[in-house]
């Protein structure tokens, strides 16, 4: 089951209908010229999307119109986050308060309702943290954080929630100086970049004749993995050929079927075990496990890689777990998520989800864990 944050910002777009060329700092203005809130609708309409896979997702949400009330009007099961929110007349500080609190809750996935104003605030308090994406209900829209459409939206998380492969993709939070626009003057600004679920394409650079090299895959993956590895941290590199392909690009020996440990480029350790791997989470204060799907059931923990602990995860934390996988490997699971069996059922209730899958060279895709 994964969990979906929703923030709506409930009076996004009421500028659009009278005139007022968005709707930053005239909300009132806007309802007084008889503007009605349309963001709900439009969330009702994303989420309608969702309500045959119901089952599979739970919300974290904000009182009243910032979300409960849609929730609890399509019959969606949620939670509410603990944060001080007026269930009326709320603003900006407190779509910026809600989408701290559901980063520090770890939500699979944040949703968001507003226009280009609510996307400024919400890349400015969670950046590229979470994966995130805009149910459209602006005046103006033109960053492209946001689905075409209130119901395209909706399928893109009706994808991930069924098991298909969703590429996570950086896009762009732009907005228009709203004030100069009013004034017939078009100025836009970047204010940084997202994290964005897309529904996936399998046409990629390391495709050939329709299906994946499984070579050029790889040598894409270890490319990436060593481009990205950070100096004094401690990687260990679990077992597997996905694996072994970045072990090959660093240069150094590799054990297949074990885990060994690189620090700036160079072993200390090597067919580790799990006492020896603690010993060295120990010694590093930055630390990160590069894994690979096992076998035809799609295990990330508990087969052949039984040196990664329940205590070592713990000391890890998830977000410090890099799954690297060919999309082909994600495909042959056919909608089934991935697994953890770490020996401890409570951690692997608080890791189920979703997972970032590294799938070439800047690619990846979220795929649900269970």
């Amino acid at each position: 089951m994964l969990t979906l944050g929703l923030i709506i910002n409930p009076v996004a777009g009421v500028g659009g209908s009278v005139g007022l060329k968005g709707s930053d700092g005239v909300t009132a203005q806007a309802l007084a010229r008889g503007a009605e809130k349309k963001a709900a609708l439009r969330t009702q309409q994303a989420l309608q999307q969702l309500q045959p896979v119901a089952e599979r997702c739970r919300f974290l949400t904000c009182p009243g119109e910032m979300g409960a009330d849609v929730l609890q009007a399509l019959g969606f099961s949620f939670a509410l986050i603990d944060a001080d929110i007026p269930l009326q007349n709320t603003g900006a500080e407190h779509t910026r308060l809600a989408a701290r609190c559901m980063a520090a809750e770890g939500v699979d996935l944040l949703l968001f309702a507003g226009g280009d104003g609510t996307a400024r605030d919400i890349c400015a308090t969670v950046g590229e943290n979470i994966p995130v994406l805009g149910i459209p209900a602006g005046v103006k829209i033109h960053s492209s954080v946001y689905g075409i459409t209130p119901g395209a939206t909706g399928e893109v998380v009706r994808a991930l929630l069924e098991g298909q492969l969703i590429d996570l993709k950086e896009a762009e939070v732009r907005d228009l100086d709203e004030e100069a626009f009013r004034n017939n003057q078009v100025r836009a600004k970047h204010y940084g970049d997202m994290r964005v679920p897309q529904l996936g394409h399998f046409v990629q650079s390391v495709k050939m004749g329709g299906t994946e090299s499984e070579e050029l895959v790889l040598a894409d993956i270890a490319a990436f993995m060593t481009d990205e590895m950070e100096a004094d941290t401690l990687y260990l590199i679990g077992s597997g050929k996905t694996t072994q392909a970045i072990m090959d690009e660093l240069g150094l020996d590799n054990t297949l079927l074990g885990v060994d440990a690189v620090v700036n480029g160079q072993l200390v350790g090597q067919d580790l075990t799990a006492a020896q791997i603690s010993a060295l989470l120990a010694e590093y204060k930055a630390a990160r496990a590069i894994v690979s799907i096992m076998g035809g059931q799609g295990h990330i923990f508990g087969r052949g890689n039984q040196q990664f602990s329940a205590p070592i995860l713990r000391q890890l934390g998830k977000k410090q777990v890099l799954l690297v996988s060919a999309k082909s490997k994600l495909t042959a699971l056919k909608g089934r998520p991935l697994v953890i069996d770490s020996g401890d059922p409570q951690l692997d209730k608080e890791w189920a989800g979703s997972m970032e899958v590294i799938t070439g060279y800047r690619d990846q895709v979220v795929y649900p864990l269970t």
